[in-house]
């Protein structure tokens, strides 16, 4: 089984993070093999940024995305840019506050999540890179919930530890009430 993964925004979101997030929880506790690559515009801040994982059974698998089975964006530029590269019957899962041109396509599977608003309520909206995360794990099973908790705890610093898992389980809520 493989499952190809792009996720994309601007520089500043952590979608790099959301990435090795993403592929650690994967390799480390699904004893499953992750490829992951990210790009980032010549910002720093503010330009493209994406990161791709490809999760698959098969440790020679290609470790490029080749067809698309689930995006997530956080802005309406990687809306624009990638949205086309998402197949037929295929899921697209998005921060509906960084949307303001929300995709009109019938043939694939459209969840809105309202992370950055969210994370505001948790106080930074650092965290709404976790809270895609959560609702994308709730939304897909692509590794258990319990996996991408362990991988959030190895990833951030401990002092942020509490505010992420918060992050975390508020996008499992999200991703279950997208879901209806």
């Amino acid at each position: 089984m493989r499952t190809d993964i792009r996720l994309a925004g601007f520089g500043g979101q952590g979608i790099q993070l959301a990435g090795i997030i993403l592929g650690r929880a994967a390799a480390l506790y699904e004893n499953r093999y992750a490829f992951q690559t990210q790009s980032i515009g010549p910002e720093a801040r503010g330009g493209k940024s994406r990161a791709e994982v490809v999760i698959s059974d098969d440790p020679r698998d290609y470790p490029k995305v080749r067809k698309l089975d689930i995006l997530l964006v956080m802005s309406q530029e990687a809306l624009d840019s990638y949205l086309k590269d998402l197949p037929e019957g295929k899921i697209l899962i998005y921060d509906e506050d960084m949307i303001k041109n929300p995709p009109k396509r019938e043939d694939i599977k459209i969840y809105k999540i309202p992370a950055t608003s969210e994370a505001y309520k948790l106080g930074n909206r650092i965290v709404a890179n976790v809270i895609m995360l959560g609702a994308l794990t709730k939304i897909t099973n692509v590794v258990s919930e319990e996996s991408i908790k362990k991988a959030v705890l190895d990833m951030v610093k401990e002092k942020f530890r509490e505010l992420n898992i918060k992050a975390l389980e508020k996008g499992f809520e999200l991703g279950k009430k997208a879901m209806g």
